[in-house]
């Protein structure tokens, strides 16, 4: 499909089913308003957006680019890159939750753009439009790039080096321009081993070694530069990893040790689960594409029997090796597999290339049962709630899910009409854009239940009685959202959580005991503490004096002196 008589084929089919040239800017124009104009619709959550917001900010205002720190302690878990960016827009562009969301953001619509221009390459402009379609109407990718985590980061700089690695490597890719796209793709592997570590060059390293023993192509790692790519990646992260080792010797160990190799071989990390946990991630992060899984075995088994480079059997080397390793490793997080989407997504629109209008009807008729079901049990919603999320924010959250199912419910009844016209292409972006509004509304409703973990409305009464002088405690509480919005960092009080490396490296920053916070409540400056209400209650009935400045369902904001409040 590479071919001219590929390429007019998909032209034609492109210019007659989506529609023309003008309506398909525009489109792209409208999703980009989406995409990048709800970045503020939501504050942030705990733990991760909260904690990178936070870290970027203590950067942003300490001017140490080098030795990370979290609550002024010294944080040594991931790289700088993320927060190097985050830090630059906070620079240009003041504090706030669009502008810790923007790289992801960003890294979203890159991976995006790159995987089409990939699979243009190898398939023609309807294969490379299709697959951006798949890609934005799977929930995952429309997820991670509106969270604020490292995940999205790390998945957009490792598209970027499987879109290189498959240009580079096209039949008609010429020898100049193949060394180019793979040192795109070593820079680009650089990127990524300087957002998240080592996993940056394990994954890429992990899928050619698949790739190569089951297509039987040793060929390929002749053509991957590999010399002059890794001295550019190298040139890439060497000197972080140099000076931040040379100003804290003991961060390599805890880097590289402690932080990757237990993380995966163990539960160190306390995040393990069953082997099958990504399944049903992967099944919800896919969900509107799970009709297309026959059509993906298909094409890549059509292309197992070929000569030369296979990009299918690649992606399909790809997103397996992605999850398998994973779904093996002893720490797992549902973004982990969120690097495997572009390569499904290509998968996905080779199989919807080739899909009838019979069998796009049937995918239609699933989806729409799907809908309706989900639209009927959406109330369903108003009646959950817990200690920490009362059922009042899930009655509030209860229509926009209702939105959310109309909305894509809607939109699959637009694309069986369209289809009936006889305009499959059209329909599959009806179906496409409908899905991606759908998920888009749930992720914004979510304020409903988010602001108030967020903690954003104890600000004004904290701000209230706040002066710059007067410390804030942690107190067995590591708040990850609530530092970030008054610009402040906490004093952790007993238990470290997370920060136990930092608080080890830097004890006098921090209480070990409750009996050493009693006695700085009780003698020391006027001082603010946020805790859990078990804390408070505790400590009330143990006659500590404490007065109440803020509340909500997950934490208490109390003071050690009376306060005059508005």
């Amino acid at each position: 499909m590479s071919g001219a008589h590929g390429a007019v084929r998909d032209q034609r089919a492109i210019d007659g089913g989506i529609g023309s040239r003008y309506w398909i800017v525009l489109i792209v124009a409208l999703v980009a308003c989406v995409w990048f104009g709800t970045l503020d619709a939501r504050h942030l959550r705990p733990t991760d957006e909260g904690r990178y917001a936070e870290i970027a900010r203590e950067m942003a205002v300490s001017g140490d680019w080098v030795t990370i720190r979290y609550h002024d302690l010294k944080y040594f878990e991931k790289p700088p890159f993320h927060l190097w960016v985050t830090a630059l827009v906070y620079h240009a562009f003041g504090v706030g939750e669009w502008q810790a969301r923007l790289w992801v953001a960003v890294s979203g619509a890159l991976g995006m753009l790159l995987t089409m221009l990939a699979a243009r390459r190898w398939y023609g402009p309807g294969v490379g439009l299709l697959s951006g379609l798949v890609l934005l109407a799977a929930p995952n990718w429309n997820f991670g790039a509106h969270f604020n985590s490292l995940d999205m980061g790390l998945s957009g700089a490792l598209a970027a080096v499987l879109a290189a690695t498959l240009i580079a490597q096209h039949p008609q890719t010429d020898a100049t321009a193949r060394r180019r796209w793979m040192w795109f793709a070593w820079g680009a592997i650089g990127v990524a081993v300087l957002t998240k570590g080592p996993i940056g060059i394990v994954v890429p390293g992990l899928a050619l070694v698949v790739y190569s023993l089951w297509a039987r192509d040793l060929q390929i790692w002749r053509r991957l530069h590999i010399a002059s790519g890794m001295l550019l990646m190298l040139a890439i992260t060497v000197p972080w990893f140099w000076l931040i080792a040379r100003r804290n010797p003991e961060f390599l160990h805890f880097f590289f040790v402690h932080e990757h190799f237990q993380r995966y071989t163990s539960s160190v990390h306390q995040r393990g689960a069953p082997i099958w946990y990504f399944v049903p991630h992967l099944l919800g992060g896919f969900a509107p594409w799970l009709g297309l899984w026959p059509g993906i075995v298909a094409r890549v088994r059509d292309e197992a029997r070929g000569e030369g480079l296979r990009p299918a059997l690649l992606l399909a080397a790809w997103a397996s090796s992605i999850f398998v390793f994973f779904s093996l490793s002893g720490s797992k997080l549902p973004g982990y597999i969120l690097p495997m989407m572009p390569a499904l997504a290509v998968l996905g629109a080779l199989a919807l290339d080739r899909v009838s209008a019979r069998a796009w009807s049937r995918q239609l008729t699933g989806a729409l049962i799907v809908c309706v079901g989900l639209a009927l049990a959406s109330p369903w919603v108003a009646r959950l709630g817990s200690a920490t999320t009362p059922n009042a924010l899930y009655r509030d959250y209860a229509p926009w899910v209702t939105a959310a199912s109309l909305t894509a419910l809607l939109g699959v009844l637009l694309a069986r009409q369209i289809l009936a016209r006889g305009r499959p292409r059209a329909s599959i972006a009806a179906y496409a854009l409908a899905m991606f509004c759908a998920a888009t509304l749930a992720l914004v409703g979510h304020e409903t239940i988010g602001r108030s973990d967020s903690g954003v409305d104890l600000v004004a009464p904290i701000r209230a009685v706040l002066r710059p002088e007067m410390p804030i405690y942690g107190v067995r509480m590591l708040d990850h959202t609530l530092p970030f919005y008054l610009g402040r960092t906490l004093i952790m009080v007993e238990a470290p959580d997370e920060l136990a490396f930092g608080t080890q490296r830097e004890p006098h920053k921090w209480l070990p005991t409750m009996a050493a916070f009693r006695d700085r409540w009780l003698a020391g400056p006027r001082a603010l503490a946020v805790m859990s209400h078990g804390v408070f209650e505790s400590l009330r009935r143990e006659g500590l004096p404490m007065v109440t400045i803020a509340e909500d369902p997950r934490r208490v904001v109390v003071a050690n002196f009376e306060a005059r409040r508005p």
